[in-house]
């Protein structure tokens, strides 16, 4: 399993930052594994949302196909992958005394094509590189910088 947790400061209020986390459409604005979003749900916020995002990691691709399971608002969403890469995403905004803190944990199976638990090793710290960046962009959008 790989399991990630990346997390960063932000200079805005805890709205602020999850009216730009609950516009699911632009996360592949600030998420440069993200190529695009396909919403296959009618609804396109909240628990039972499903997308699927062709995701690329270097010469990797894939359709991850996500469920969002929890949803609150203001607060934080959880998503299920359901597709050759399966497991758990969780965005959570807190307060702090100067914004908010965005934690961003991922804990994902890999299948055999991927390397399995050994691809999930090598995987670990290129996902975190690459979710920290990602994290430092949507800063930089909820900022407006």
């Amino acid at each position: 399993m790989a399991a990630v947790t990346v997390d960063i400061a932000i200079a805005a209020p805890p709205d602020r930052v999850w009216a730009e986390l609950a516009d699911v459409a632009s996360h592949d604005q600030w998420m440069t594994d993200a190529e695009s979003i396909e919403f296959t749900s009618d609804q396109r916020s909240g628990v039972g949302t499903t997308i699927e995002v062709v995701t690329r990691v270097g010469p990797l691709r894939t359709v991850d196909r996500m469920r969002f399971t929890e949803w609150e608002e203001g607060r934080s969403m959880t998503v299920v992958h359901e597709g050759l890469v399966s497991g758990t995403g969780t965005f959570t905004i807190e307060p702090t005394e100067t914004g908010s803190t965005v934690r961003w944990e991922e804990d994902l199976r890999f299948p055999i094509l991927f390397g399995g638990p050994i691809g999930a090793t090598v995987a670990r710290p290129i996902f975190r590189r690459i979710w920290s960046a990602n994290l430092r962009r949507l800063a930089a959008r909820v900022e407006g910088r």
